[in-house]
């Protein structure tokens, strides 16, 4: 690989650094926006962020469609630069939003150009890797999305403690988006004649469309997306409640009953402060699972390890039912763990199952019905009072999602068998 479209793969994984920190930006954020409009009642509170990440998630999923189809049409680098540009300006729109309407509108917004990103990254990724090597790539790319992740709470704690709003959280965010906008930009218009990538290793590696396995691995994908979503739309909330951080809030309490005058933010610094300090732990946990799923994928066995991946998901969603203190902390980084793993065994299999033309819109297909449908995921977990239901649930998706991954491995056995037949 030159040291220019290496340098050129680097910028694209922070781009998806990024657009993961986009997406954790609400959910870390989201007690305070439920507490600043509906202070006093917790159940509408968290029903109304919810919906804002149902939201969001939405057009992050359904953009995706379209976008795939723009990607094929104008190429990666410059879908990535609407992408960050976009997404730059929607967060300083954000600081200036005083009601709920105008912050659902801003939100879709974002969640539309945020929907650029996985069709023009994962397709250029694809494109400039073989498919011995392209599990080992997606794996690298998913640490850097699973780096972004965990740095979102990181990032909006370390606001937060500092004494500013939520919506200073935002603008801080539109930042590097608009610097590495600006750079996708500058590049669109330097390599403007020039291809998105080399992909002369196409010639020797042959795709045979295989429509019925990719329409099931979309199925797969919703069920997924649901759990995703549903558990890290409020993940720090469900962190929150840990015992010696619940004495914080405790006594808390009694210094609010002492000092009348205390402000609403200083009273829910405490427990949400807590739930983003521990989000980030378990979110890099994640990290650990890309790169684990990257160096163990093999192209002759992505359909078992699939299942495999999503059959471990199951315990440790039971066990976030029933956890409780710093339990729940375990549970949640074992559940991050694994469940990352799939992402790149998912991706590897889309590019085996579509051919390199039509790649960025499959891309984007698969997106729109892993991010778009299964953004009802959060809109679940904002409605649920229980958290044993609420996973107890998702740990029934999961074994849900596993059947149509044994689907997957029976309708590819045959494939399967001749390319364990070529190795030997």
């Amino acid at each position: 690989m030159r040291n220019a479209q290496f340098h050129l793969i680097l910028l694209v994984c922070c781009a998806h650094a990024l657009v993961h920190i986009y997406e954790l930006s609400l959910p870390s954020v989201e007690q305070q926006i439920a507490d600043e409009y509906y202070g006093g009642d917790a159940a509408r509170g968290k029903l109304l962020t919810g919906q804002m990440s149902n939201s969001w998630r939405f057009t992050w999923g359904f953009g995706a469609l379209g976008a795939g189809w723009l990607v094929d049409r104008y190429g990666s680098r410059q879908m990535l630069a609407v992408y960050l540009t976009g997404c730059g300006a929607l967060c300083i729109a954000v600081v200036w939003c005083q009601t709920t309407v105008s912050l659902f509108v801003v939100m879709l917004a974002m969640g539309a150009f945020a929907s650029i990103y996985h069709p023009a990254g994962l397709a250029f990724i694809s494109h400039s890797s073989s498919a011995a090597e392209r599990s080992r790539a997606l794996g690298m790319h998913g640490v850097f999305g699973s780096l972004g992740i965990g740095f979102a709470p990181f990032a909006a704690a370390l606001i937060l403690d500092s004494g500013m709003s939520w919506r200073a959280v935002y603008g801080w965010l539109s930042v590097p988006g608009v610097f590495l906008g600006v750079t996708f930009v500058w590049i669109s218009w330097r390599h403007r004649s020039s291809a998105d990538v080399n992909v002369a290793h196409s010639d020797s590696d042959p795709v045979v469309p295989r429509w019925r396995s990719f329409f099931t691995l979309t199925v797969f994908a919703m069920l997924q997306g649901f759990i995703y979503a549903a558990v890290f739309s409020f993940l720090p909330r469900y962190l929150s409640e840990v015992p010696d951080w619940t004495l914080q809030v405790e006594s808390l309490n009694q210094v609010q009953a002492e000092q009348v005058n205390r402000s609403s933010d200083e009273e829910i610094s405490g427990y949400t402060s807590t739930g983003m300090w521990w989000a980030m732990p378990v979110l890099l946990s994640g990290c650990v699972g890309q790169f684990v799923a990257g160096r163990w994928a093999r192209p002759a066995w992505l359909e078992k390890q699939l299942v495999a991946v999503v059959v471990l998901n199951i315990p440790f969603l039971l066990w976030m039912s029933v956890a409780d203190g710093m339990l729940r902390v375990w549970a949640a980084a074992g559940f991050a763990l694994v469940h990352f793993m799939h992402q790149p065994i998912y991706n590897s299999l889309i590019a085996q199952y579509t051919p390199l033309a039509r790649r960025s819109i499959c891309y984007g297909f698969s997106f729109a019905a892993g991010l778009g449908l299964g953004s009802v995921g959060a809109l679940f977990a904002g409605s649920s009072t229980s958290d044993r239901v609420t996973y107890l649930v998702l740990g029934c998706t999961a074994g849900l999602a596993a059947f149509v991954g044994l689907e997957l491995v029976r309708l590819n056995f045959y494939f399967v068998s001749r390319r364990l037949e070529g190795e030997n």
